[in-house]
């Protein structure tokens, strides 16, 4: 029976014993004698303990003339404060601005997740915590959007201005589809196709690989073998950049749709 080679597949299940991959590779079981607590929430959790410890010493010990660390930490406040939420949210930004912060860098720890060998799992190639960080965000800017406007907000969502009267029928319901259902869903998909195609990937080719090292009195087979495997961890870099540009794209979006709701017109 072959075994995958230990700390190398990405989406292996708990056991190494469960061979060959399939649909029980996705599956994580209960820790600490419970059915919920598993990995990915382990690593939700991790990833929020993470920030809070980082945030809070970042901001102890601020200089005018700041340090290497403290330029570091200031880039990514900048980063988000000047590239996405000024940008888009105009004079309004600071009331956004803790919570595109958090969706940006939380996004970015989980998403990176997936390379690091101690967890070797994408938080977000689990579509329930994609669609929960999709909620989050859609409570956020519905919510910002009818304390801005009231029960205006709906009109400003449903109806676009200039739509004669007679297509309300047909334009409304297409309007609140799209709004406040298809943008959270969306959101979640993009998030979370992403991370779970890019780890797919990487499990293909150690797998791949893995099945053609093992191959005996086929040297072809086994040099072809090392290539995959060397392969899998040039993607794994591939994939450091994929998890910030999903969680910058996530962010962005999510601005997009707060500046949408808070917006005198549609």
């Amino acid at each position: 029976m072959l075994v995958p080679l230990q700390g190398l597949l990405p989406l292996e299940g708990e056991s190494h014993d469960a061979w060959p991959p399939g649909p029980h590779s996705f599956e994580y079981p209960g820790l600490f004698g419970t059915t919920w607590i598993n990995k990915p929430l382990l690593q939700a959790v991790i990833a929020a303990l993470l920030l809070i410890v980082f945030w809070l010493a970042a901001s102890r010990k601020v200089n005018i003339l700041p340090s290497k660390g403290q330029f570091a930490v200031e880039y990514i406040y900048d980063f988000v404060r000047n590239g996405i939420a000024r940008d888009l949210l105009g004079r309004d930004y600071k009331k956004f601005l803790p919570f595109l912060l958090m969706i940006f860098t939380w996004t970015l720890v989980n998403n990176w997740f997936g390379e690091l060998f101690v967890f070797m799992l994408p938080t977000f190639s689990k579509i329930g915590y994609a669609y929960a960080l999709a909620v989050l965000a859609w409570v956020v800017y519905v919510g910002a959007g009818f304390q801005r406007h009231g029960l205006h907000y709906l009109k400003l969502q449903l109806i676009p201005e200039g739509v004669p009267w007679y297509l309300y029928p047909m334009i409304i319901p297409l309007e609140f589809l799209s709004n406040f259902i298809v943008r959270p869903i969306t959101l979640a998909l993009r998030l979370f196709a992403n991370m779970f195609a890019g780890h797919l990937v990487v499990m293909v080719f150690v797998v791949g690989g893995e099945i053609l090292l093992r191959t005996q009195g086929n040297l072809l087979y086994n040099i072809s073998g090392v290539v995959s495997i060397v392969f899998s961890f040039a993607v794994l870099f591939l994939e450091l950049f994929i998890g910030a540009l999903q969680a910058y794209i996530f962010t962005v979006l999510s601005a997009q749709y707060i500046s949408s709701s808070i917006a005198d017109a549609h």
